[in-house]
């Protein structure tokens, strides 16, 4: 038996990840994290989290439970280092995923850290992952895996982690939430930012960073086609919101394809010039344990849902620490600095494993040297 400590959201996952640790034998105390500022306030929808009904959501779901609860409050510690991050880095033309940071500083590092303090053996989420000697791998479900975020975590942070429902598909978690009486059961998941309720992230943004007038330029030509209130705006691969009037010459859709903060040029151009051969990563993470000693295949994915490409991964020391230069096999469209290179090891039959991960740096338009020698294979 451990002591487990279950973060409850206020969701159904949360709730059934703490039913699961119970039914495990293990002695299992419920906290929510306060992480908003404004805690009256209350959640739309889909829309939001970590408002006073999803507190008095995962309070009810303690109570069914017959676990203590506690609410904890990290709203100050969310804001520095979730949202003013999320801020900074689309003021200096990146798209962070804030889901990556806040399980990065907020879940597996200070309550974690809190948990362990207090003589907690393990922190239990509701994430979709699952955890097989210590290594990361993809749920059971493909559609709500959420390896992606989690690949930003150390061997050590997983040692200390619980995922009890990555083994089991949604519609089965919400039928035994209902089975188990937890008022959750049918409640909707949260989409989109969840310290963005209203869901319009360019004005959240503006409202915090301000204009800072730019051009939208022709990625070809240079031909200055549009101006803009700020690169916050904007993010690779985005073809709606450009404020340009006049349609392309050829008649095809135009994407941004790069973001300058410090000139503020948002260039635009067509599909083909959104099409990706490299990617060099910084913060490089190996979740697996050590780094490989040299190339390995992989299978890369850089968003949270779709972007996968067959790769070859080389861990390489960059001027801040370790980085990973990423050769694709095949291009990649829509890939943002800012966003996490997460890589995998394909394995059908236990859920690819989580090799690795880093935030995309910089990325090459020109083909890598995706078919040289590797030192390891998937095959191995």
């Amino acid at each position: 038996m451990m002591r487990v400590l279950a973060a409850m959201s206020g969701g159904v996952d949360s709730a059934v990840a703490a039913a699961r640790a119970v039914d495990a034998g293990h002695d299992v105390v419920g906290v929510h994290l306060a992480l908003s500022t404004a805690p009256g306030a209350l959640r739309t929808g889909s829309r939001g989290c970590c408002s006073r009904e999803d507190a008095d959501d995962a309070r009810r779901a303690a109570d069914v439970l017959g676990i203590p609860f506690y609410v904890w409050d990290f709203a100050d510690r969310f804001k520095d280092d979730v949202i003013d991050e999320f801020v900074a880095a689309y003021a200096a033309g990146q798209t962070p995923n804030p889901c990556l940071t806040c399980n990065e500083k907020i879940k597996f590092a200070a309550l974690a850290d809190k948990a362990m303090a207090l003589g907690f053996d393990a922190l239990a989420t509701g994430h979709y992952a699952r955890l097989s000697g210590g290594q990361l791998r993809r749920a059971v479900d493909p559609d709500k895996d959420q390896s992606y975020v989690l690949a930003v975590l150390t061997r050590d942070q997983l040692d200390r982690a619980m995922f009890p429902v990555g083994d089991t598909p949604k519609p089965a978690i919400r039928a035994e939430a209902a089975r188990r009486g937890l008022s959750v059961a049918a409640k909707p998941d949260s989409h989109d930012i969840c310290f963005i309720p209203t869901g319009d992230t360019r004005a959240f943004l503006g409202a915090r960073i301000g204009v800072r007038p730019g051009a939208v330029v022709d990625a070809g030509t240079g031909e200055r086609l549009a101006d803009h209130d700020g690169v916050h705006g904007f993010t690779i691969g985005q073809r709606k919101g450009l404020g340009i009037e006049a349609p392309a010459v050829d008649g095809r859709p135009r994407y941004v394809t790069d973001i300058d903060p410090e000139t503020g040029t948002v260039a635009v151009g067509s599909e083909e010039h959104l099409q990706v051969h490299s990617i060099r990563t910084r913060n490089a993470v190996w979740t697996s344990g050590d780094a490989p000693e040299g190339p390995v295949e992989v299978i890369v994915q850089v968003r949270a849902h779709g972007g996968l490409a067959p790769a070859v991964a080389t861990p390489v020391e960059g001027p801040d620490g370790p980085c990973i230069e990423i050769a694709l096999g095949e291009p990649l469209t829509g890939v943002a600095r800012g966003q996490a290179a997460v890589l995998y090891l394909p394995d059908p039959d236990y859920g690819d494993l989580v090799l690795g991960s880093g935030r995309i740096a910089s990325t090459s338009s020109r083909p890598g040297s995706a078919a040289r020698p590797v030192s390891a294979s998937l095959a191995e």
